[in-house]
């Protein structure tokens, strides 16, 4: 495609020729108050021009309202349409001239023709969930002064860009590469990509390794060292990462690699978790070495969770939370060597709650043990209300998180905080594989899905019971999502006596089927403990080893009734992973409900279906415990 090299901003907002988007993955950055960088999606139009006619010899291209009826639509999704009129000369000698116009119809004696235009039906890869027909980015500038966008040149074909930031003299532009070949893999909660991290001028310059997944470049103040995240490629779609230090000096452009050795681990990967400062890095993280050093404040009990949003300058901007305590911004300066932070706090909460929480620490029996990484053990969060409601014992809901590699923190989570309210107490594990425990504890879980993290849960479970005789035995409850809905119906499964009711949301349940449907397919297969290339295949043993650890293989002995909340446009997890245990409980005659969302994605995260699904969750649970 050619794209013109200036738009006008106004055109390129509304342009059907491309549209701006601006994701968590791609950052803006604001240069002298004058130039932004951004990035720009590019997506074909029928049209060669915005709010024009194209004529050709033979025929018009316009643009009319929607309240046009025509004979053949011709439809964009900007709430407007196009049409073709054809004069009555020859169509094939002008079929050519129609081309070149970008028509794929024409109007000929009477009839709408379609055009023999070959690519119209080729297949565009894109980067997956969340990232539909988002395909090949651009890094632009932006001229405030005088109104004008410009494509950055200079970048790599092979590679997507983003997370761009200005070099020292606003020559130079530093940014993150994805890999397009052999074939784009999904980018979505994965930190374990083929990236580079590059430097455009006039002769682009890798500064990363090769063969890493690298990301949050950051530039120290006077401009002279850069630092970024590195990690390993496939294996755990998130792990711990190092920081890594290039000493760039700009008349040379030339680079020195340096590895800091910090281990740490940020779950989300967000353009904004790590800041550069003076002699300073500073990032929110799960887990830290132990040479690094907490600015949280230890005093003040009320917050288990503390997140840095912003740094301006030296003051600090963090959000803090807990399960029973809603989100709060306070602030605080970076302070000198050997000092304390004196935090203030912005708002204190508009409310709190009166239920309880605690952290769990819990330590496998010896025959769970891992044999490749003994010695490990996890944690757990346990919240309970103030006081059953009528009750003499609480009953409990085991609240899983998906991932595998993800966390529940202790922060403020607007679905235990609802369940708590209405009487369940919630124990939300954090089982072996979780992030915030070590690589060994993530690691410890690639190929023992369905089994080592199944019987992590169970423990925790088990654990809370023994410890707080307040909680029922007898009315258990399993939900989650994901991963986190994996495991719960896999509890129904294994442990079919103990569990009372369960509720999923796009559960992985047979990883045989999800193999060819996933945007993840190297997870798919390291999951299961296979290595994974991009010319693999599957094979008889990966598929049998696949179905043994999924949920289905155990369907057969699930009694309790089972509430699926599925997403009809999730890319991660298909639908029809929801569809398969439906079907096969439905023939049994076991009590299930299905909720479909066509609009939603892997995450269920439109307002509205959040809302759906905590009620009818909420509901499901006061019916059946």
């Amino acid at each position: 495609m050619n794209h013109q090299k200036q738009i006008r901003i106004k055109d390129a907002v509304s342009s059907p020729c491309c549209h701006i988007v601006l994701r968590s993955c791609i950052s803006v950055f604001l240069k002298k108050q004058t130039h932004i960088l951004t990035c720009v999606y590019f997506q074909p139009s029928l049209a060669a021009c915005h709010g024009q006619s194209v004529r050709t010899n033979c025929c018009t291209w316009r643009r009319e309202a929607r309240t046009h009826q025509p004979k053949c639509k011709m439809g964009d999704t900007r709430g407007e349409r196009y049409y073709a009129n054809i004069c009555s000369c020859c169509f094939a000698n002008r079929t050519a001239e129609c081309l070149s116009a970008g028509l794929l119809f024409c109007f000929f004696w009477g009839w709408w023709v379609p055009m023999p235009n070959q690519d119209r039906s080729l297949y565009c890869e894109d980067w997956g969930e969340a990232l539909t027909n988002r395909s090949e980015p651009a890094i632009c500038v932006v001229d405030l002064e005088i109104g004008a966008v410009s494509v950055l040149e200079g970048v790599p074909p092979d590679v997507s860009p983003g997370q761009a930031l200005w070099a020292p003299g606003s020559q130079s532009v530093f940014f993150i590469g994805w890999y397009h070949e052999p074939f784009r893999l999904g980018l979505k909660f994965c930190s374990n990509r083929r990236l580079e991290s590059s430097l455009s001028s006039s002769k682009p310059e890798r500064l990363s390794g090769e063969n890493l997944s690298v990301s949050n470049p950051r530039l120290s103040p006077d401009g002279s060292t850069l630092i970024y995240l590195q990690g390993a490629v496939f294996g755990p779609h998130n792990q711990c990462l190092s920081l890594q230090q290039v000493l760039y000096v700009t008349a040379h452009l030339t680079s020195q690699r340096v590895d800091i050795s910090l281990c740490l681990f940020h779950p989300c990967q967000e353009p904004m978790c790590l800041f550069f400062i003076s002699s300073f890095t500073l990032f929110t993280s799960v887990f830290v070495s132990t040479s690094s050093s907490d600015l949280s404040d230890s005093s003040s009990q009320l917050y288990g969770s503390w997140k840095l949003l912003t740094v301006q300058r030296d003051l600090m901007v963090v959000c803090c939370s807990s399960p029973n305590t809603p989100p709060t911004l306070r602030v605080g300066f970076v302070p000198r060597a050997g000092e304390a932070v004196s935090w203030q706090t912005l708002q204190e909460p508009v409310m709190t709650f009166d239920f309880s929480w605690k952290v769990l620490d819990v330590a496998p029996p010896s025959d769970e043990e891992n044999a490749n990484y003994p010695g490990l053990d996890f944690g757990a969060v346990l919240v309970k209300p103030s006081s059953p409601l009528g009750e003499t014992r609480t009953p409990l809901v085991v609240f899983i998180h998906g991932g595998p590699h993800s966390q529940f923190p202790a922060e403020w989570n607007s679905t235990t905080a609802g369940l708590a309210k209405l009487g369940f107490a919630l124990l939300m594990v954090n089982y072996r594989g979780s992030t915030g425990f070590g690589q060994h504890s993530i690691l410890s879980l690639i190929g023992q899905i369905g089994s080592q993290d199944v019987k992590d849960v169970q423990r925790a479970v088990l654990t809370a019971l023994e410890r707080d005789p307040n909680l029922d035995p007898d009315r258990l409850a399993a939900i989650g999502g994901s991963h986190g809905g994996f495991l719960a119906c896999h509890l129904l499964g294994q442990y079919p006596e103990s569990y009372r009711v369960c509720a999923a949301r796009n559960p992985v349940i047979n990883a045989a089927t999800l193999l060819g449907t996933s945007d993840i397919v190297d997870w798919r297969y390291t999951s299961a403990g296979f290595h994974y290339s991009y010319d693999q295949i599957p094979t008889a043993e990966a598929l049998a080893a696949m179905l043994q650890k999924s949920p289905i293989a155990h369907a057969a002995k699930m009694k309790a009734p089972v509430l699926l909340m599925l997403g009809g446009r999730d890319r991660r997890v298909s639908p029809h992973q929801g569809m398969e245990l439906y079907k096969a409980l439905k023939s049994r005659g076991s009590p299930v409900r299905l909720l479909w969302f066509p609009e939603d994605g892997h995450s269920l995260s439109r307002v509205d279906t959040q809302v759906d699904c905590f009620l009818n969750t909420a509901l499901w649970l006061h019916q059946h415990l």
